[in-house]
């Protein structure tokens, strides 16, 4: 597994309290605790790993960018050796697909420099071979980010804990700033990609979606994107008929990357 150490350059105060008051991480060992979280699943990149994902369509995967790209060469993963299982638990899943199509967003650059840039872009949606119609998969809907100090929540896979999703239903944002989030929940390699959640009136809405793990003062953080423009961007990307493998690797524009405010912790990318 490759773990990438970088500086986050964020500037914020982060509360010891908002990570006190986060739940552990539940294993949904059983079908009436995956109930309702069937359409989180595990992307699996033949013989390099996974990441986490979700559908917020039948034939729509939201994801994280890194999760598209060589952790060795840096380029774009062919797409043709990925799979999404939904629902993934202990060698079943409630439905398995392939990808189509998958686009990264236009501003985003894996390249191994660490900014607010690459977190806030690290976002990527992944189109499926055929729609998911299965009553017990639901699609996710997507909602605007959350504010500082609301309660979230995470469903993820990782490199401890492959074979089944876990649930931390209680976690918090501790900060906001330029696009990214700053967030209490608990990650770890693999996790890349899992969808963020605010939960209200029981229901489950999409608000940001895993791109790193760090550390703020010695306090374990995960660090997310903001959804609203980059997920229209990434829809648009899609419509205009992008996302086709090229062996040239990623086509997409790419935008430079600049330091700024000031490093807080040592930090590590969540890698499959």
């Amino acid at each position: 597994m490759l773990r990438i150490v970088f500086l986050v350059l964020l500037s914020l105060a982060v509360a010891q309290t908002a990570a006190a008051q986060s739940s552990p991480l539940k294993r949904l060992n059983t079908g009436d605790e995956s109930r309702g979280w069937e359409a989180v699943g595990r992307l699996d990149v033949e013989g390099k790993g996974f990441c986490t994902g979700a559908l917020i369509a039948p034939d729509l995967v939201l994801t994280a960018a890194h999760c598209l790209f060589d952790r060795t060469s840096g380029e774009r993963v062919d797409h043709n050796i990925m799979e999404f299982r939904a629902g993934w638990r202990d060698g079943r899943a409630s439905a398995y697909r392939k990808v189509r199509r998958a686009v990264v967003h236009p501003d985003y650059t894996y390249d191994g420099t660490a900014s607010t840039d690459r977190v806030r872009n690290d976002l990527a949606l992944i189109e499926l071979d055929s729609p998911i119609r299965n009553t017990q998969v639901i699609p996710f809907e997507t909602a605007e980010r959350p504010a500082k100090g609301d309660q979230i929540g995470i469903v993820s896979y990782a490199l401890d804990r492959s074979e089944a999703p876990s649930l931390q239903d209680t976690c918090h944002v501790m900060a906001r700033q330029k696009g990214v989030l700053v967030m209490s929940c608990d990650v770890n390699f693999g996790s890349s990609g899992a969808p963020i959640f605010s939960i209200t009136d029981d229901v489950a809405k999409i608000v940001s979606v895993v791109s790193a793990k760090a550390e703020v003062k010695g306090i374990p953080v995960s660090l997310g994107t903001a959804l609203e423009s980059p997920l229209a961007r990434l829809r648009a990307e899609l419509a205009a008929g992008r996302g086709r493998f090229s062996v040239a690797g990623n086509a997409e524009s790419r935008s430079s990357i600049t330091t700024e405010g000031r490093a807080i912790s040592g930090a590590k990318f969540v890698k499959p």
